[in-house]
């Protein structure tokens, strides 16, 4: 049983960042879909790594530049998956008018204009909430480690709510969760909220508000457009949730 959950781990591990597995792990359907309750624990240890690099990187450079050295380390340790998910979704749903056009589009392994110009918007706007709540003296390595996971938790419930759609050319579609069980769904819940109880002020739980908005108004989005989910889209909501979530304790810690 214990060796199962391991490799459910690791198959999200493998499957989700450039961090080194045993050759054993694999990430088939099957197990691809029992490690999505494992989806916000690697929230949590990517969280970590980016949070481990501010925090060593603020001993020899200043604020902000630690800030962006941590967003990178973020990007690279992922192999920037859900920044490219991000970015097709703006790109499909930017340029495409149906269905069967937005998939053709997100599917296309060239950046678009509405792709570029998305990337640079969210990345410009973490590093801000990022740097400013810095300046308001609240926990930054705790508030990294919290939206990597909160923010993946947001995309299971995604995945677990809608539909999965496949691409007109199934041959080239990327591999997803297509199913996901209720158990999996409170284990990744369990590890997406699990860091806010380190925050000293309880108010922090209030972000729970905007991010379900956030994945309400997404997820009629998506299912509006296309008739459910795909990869992107999970990888979209992931971003914006993570945006959503410092830009509300940014509002918080401003207003209490």
């Amino acid at each position: 049983m214990i060796k199962k959950q391991i490799h459910y781990f690791l198959t999200a591990v493998l499957f989700f960042t450039r961090i080194p597995c045993p050759k054993w792990v694999n990430h088939s359907p099957e197990i691809l879909n029992k490690s999505s309750r494992y989806f916000s624990l690697v929230g949590i240890v990517v969280g970590s790594i980016a949070a481990l690099t501010y925090f060593a990187s603020s001993y020899i450079f200043p604020t902000d530049i630690a800030i962006v050295i941590s967003m990178i380390s973020s990007i690279w340790i992922t192999g920037a998956f859900h920044e490219d998910g991000f970015a097709d979704v703006c790109d499909g749903f930017g340029g495409g008018w149906t269905k069967e056009k937005i998939l053709t589009i997100m599917k296309d392994s060239r950046l678009g204009t509405f792709g570029v110009s998305g990337l640079v918007f969210i990345l410009a706007i973490k590093f801000l909430a990022l740097y400013h709540l810095q300046s308001l003296s609240v926990d930054l390595i705790l508030v990294i480690i919290s939206g990597h996971s909160i923010s993946r938790f947001i995309a299971t419930v995604l995945l677990y709510t809608h539909e999965y759609v496949r691409d007109i050319d199934s041959s080239k579609i990327k591999p997803t969760t297509k199913q996901m069980s209720s158990k999996s769904l409170l284990i990744s819940a369990v590890f997406g909220i699990v860091p806010l109880f380190f925050f000293q002020k309880p108010m922090v739980f209030l972000v729970l508000l905007p991010l379900l908005l956030t994945y309400l108004y997404m997820g009629h989005f998506f299912k509006k457009w296309i008739g459910g989910q795909t990869g992107d889209c999970a990888g979209a909501l992931q971003q914006v949730s993570e945006i959503v979530f410092y830009l509300s304790l940014l509002a918080l810690w401003k207003l209490f």
